[in-house]
């Protein structure tokens, strides 16, 4: 059955933990669909793993847009969340809306996900109040990366995990139906997901979240240019990608690629026409 957001608040009121990955392409997003995933994050993390950027602060709306409609366009059952990128909602509540208007009518998302606490919560309104669904994002938010100086775990302090509980609370006052908690420490992200009726969804949070998402090129070992901690290797698809790479190239060189299996036949009085 198609998931929606009221599927994900349903799954917190049951105790079920609630399933998602990234997603960039239409065949991958097929695939992931195909498995039974709760939902699809078309993550600004493409800048970094499609695009090949050094983080997600070049990311543009036209390039969410075109990466949503394509894992849109292969989403039968999963909710699709597209990610609002850097300054596409922080410079007003009009603009937040407008871009957060367009996931949903250019791109056929469901929802999108901003990142930040008390600080966007005038856009998360706005954006509900236009019937879009938002999810929150708190924690290691990669468009603060400047700010943070690097990409580290967040909420370690007393003053930071008081903050970081009272954004949560202040993002589901404004309506969002679930927020990432990134980056932060596991009991820290236990006690939100306690405080609060709107489901977590955890990456690099810990196991008491009430689900959790994961970049997919990381979780089958596609992307090599850093692994963070809180990921683990579920599929080595990155090695047998290559395998299968170097093999193509050999055979080719070799000549025994393509054989006959391969190929297509002509009529021998046609083909004798043509000498």
């Amino acid at each position: 059955m198609k998931k929606t957001i009221q599927s994900f608040k349903k799954a917190k009121q049951n105790g079920e933990k609630l399933t998602m990955l990234t997603a960039y392409d239409y065949s991958t997003a097929k695939l992931i669909d195909s498995c039974g995933i709760d939902g699809i994050l078309v993550g600004d993390s493409l800048g970094m793993v499609c695009l090949g950027y050094e983080d997600t602060l070049s990311v543009t709306m036209e390039d969410m847009l075109h990466h949503t409609r394509a894992v849109t366009r292969a989403c039968k059952n999963a909710l699709v969340v597209g990610d609002m990128p850097f300054m596409s909602y922080q410079t007003s509540v009009y603009d937040a809306v407008k871009n957060a208007g367009r996931f949903i009518k250019e791109a056929k998302a469901t929802a999108v996900k901003l990142e930040g606490g008390a600080n966007v919560c005038d856009q998360i309104k706005a954006i509900v109040n236009a019937q879009i669904p938002v999810m929150g994002h708190l924690g290691l938010t990669p468009q603060s990366v400047n700010m943070f100086g690097g990409f580290k775990v967040q909420g370690k302090s007393e003053q930071a995990a008081k903050q970081l509980i009272n954004d949560a609370k202040k993002i589901e006052e404004a309506g969002a139906f679930a927020i990432v908690l990134e980056g932060i420490p596991a009991k820290l992200a236990e006690l939100i997901t306690e405080q609060i009726s709107i489901p977590t969804i955890g990456i690099g949070a810990g196991p008491c979240c009430d689900g959790q998402i994961l970049v997919y090129q990381d979780m089958i070992n596609m992307f090599s240019d850093f692994k963070p901690k809180f990921v683990k290797t579920f599929a080595n698809a990155g090695k047998e990608m290559k395998k299968g790479f170097k093999t193509y190239i050999e055979e080719v060189k070799e000549g025994s690629f393509p054989s006959k299996e391969h190929s297509f036949n002509i009529n021998e009085e046609i083909l004798n026409k043509l000498y």
